[in-house]
C-alpha cells in the first residue's frame, strides 16, 4: 500500500526528493509557489495542490523542503498552512536546514494543533535523493521518527535517530561545518596543485582510499579544475548552515576558528555576487585576479 504525503517546496531539493517518491509509487500532493516547479512533478505522477492546506488535508505525512524558519513556519502555521489542512495526528517532516532551537518551537506549536514533528534534514544533495541514497539525521521521539522511516526509506540509504526535536538539526549543523571545511581545504588544495604544475586532475585517483581521500575530493577537485559551476547547492545556503553553526557555538561556548575563516570566504563570495553559485564556485576566491584556472 502506498503511502499519501504531502510536498511543501519543490525547489531544487523538494524537487527531487518528490520525484524519487512518485517514482517508488507513493501518492503524492504538492504545493508551492512556484507553478512551474509544481508542474514538473505533476508531470512525473504527482497532483497539484492549491495550497499547503489542501495538500496536508488528503495525506498522512507532510514533507518541508523550505529555506528558514520563517518560511516554514508560514507553510505550516500561515493562512491556508498545512496545520489548517491536517488531520489530527498527522506526521510533519522537516527536511530544511534551520536552526535547533527554531525547530523545537515548531515543534511544540504542532503539537498544540494535535500534529506530530521530525526534523529530517539530510545530505546528499539532489543526486543522492534522486536514487535514494540520502544520508538523513532524524529528530523527535522514537515512534515518531520510525513512522517517519516509512516514507523515508524510499529517498535515503543512511537513515539515523539522532534524538529529540532539534537534533537532526544540530546534527545537520555539524554535517555542514565538515562539509565547508572539507570544499574549501579541497579547493585551496586544488590551486597549490595547479600552481605547481601537477596535474591535479590526477589528484583524487592518485589519493584514493587514503586518509586525504572523501567523497568531495572525488567530486569535486575534478570540477575545480574545470571550473565545472554546474549548481548542486548554493554558497549562500553554505552562508546560512555556517552561521547557524557558529551561533550554536557561541551558545555552547565552543572555540571554532577554523569555521570562521571558512564562514568570512564564503560570505566574501557571497557579497562578490557569486552566493548563488555551487560551491565549484570557491576557485574563485582563490585563483586570484592574475591567474587563470585551468582546464
Amino acid at each position: 500500500m502506498s503511502n499519501k504525503a504531502a510536498l511543501i517546496g519543490a525547489g531544487a531539493m523538494g524537487g527531487a526528493i518528490g520525484a524519487r517518491l512518485v517514482e517508488t509509487g507513493n501518492r503524492l500532493m504538492v504545493f508551492d509557489l512556484d507553478k512551474d516547479k509544481v508542474a514538473a512533478l505533476v508531470a512525473k505522477g504527482g497532483t497539484a495542490a492549491a495550497s499547503a492546506a489542501e495538500a496536508a488535508a488528503v495525506s498522512d505525512y507532510v514533507v518541508l523542503s523550505l529555506n528558514s524558519p520563517k518560511i516554514v513556519h508560514a507553510a505550516v502555521f500561515g493562512p491556508e498552512g498545512a496545520a489548517a489542512g491536517a488531520r489530527p495526528g498527522t506526521l510533519i517532516i522537516d527536511m530544511s536546514s534551520i536552526d535547533p532551537d527554531a525547530t523545537k518551537a515548531l515543534a511544540a506549536e504542532a503539537a498544540e494543533k494535535g500534529l506530530r514533528w521530525v526534523d529530517s534534514p539530510l545530505s546528499g544533495g539532489a543526486p543522492k535523493a534522486l536514487v535514494g541514497q540520502l544520508t538523513l539525521m532524524a529528530g523527535g521521539r522514537e515512534q515518531d521518527v520510525a513512522d517517519a522511516h516509512q516514507l523515508l526509506q524510499h529517498v535515503a540509504s543512511n537513515y539515523t535517530h539522532m534524538g529529540p526535536v532539534g537534533a537532526g538539526q544540530t546534527t545537520k549543523l555539524i554535517n555542514q561545518v565538515l562539509c565547508a571545511l572539507n570544499f574549501v581545504a579541497v579547493a585551496e588544495a586544488t590551486q597549490l596543485a595547479l600552481d605547481a604544475g601537477v596535474d591535479a586532475a590526477k589528484i583524487p585517483q592518485a589519493l584514493k582510499g587514503g586518509r586525504a581521500d572523501s567523497a568531495i575530493l572525488q567530486e569535486y577537485m575534478p570540477r575545480y579544475v574545470t571550473k565545472d559551476y554546474r549548481r548542486t547547492g548554493r554558497i549562500d545556503n553554505m552562508v546560512k548552515d555556517l552561521n547557524g553553526a557558529q551561533d550554536l557555538a557561541r551558545r555552547t561556548n565552543t572555540a571554532m576558528p577554523l569555521t570562521a575563516v571558512c564562514a568570512e570566504i564564503h560570505r566574501m563570495l557571497t557579497a562578490s555576487g557569486l552566493g548563488g553559485e555551487d560551491q565549484a564556485a570557491l576557485m574563485e576566491f582563490f585563483k586570484g585576479p592574475d591567474k587563470e584556472i585551468a582546464g
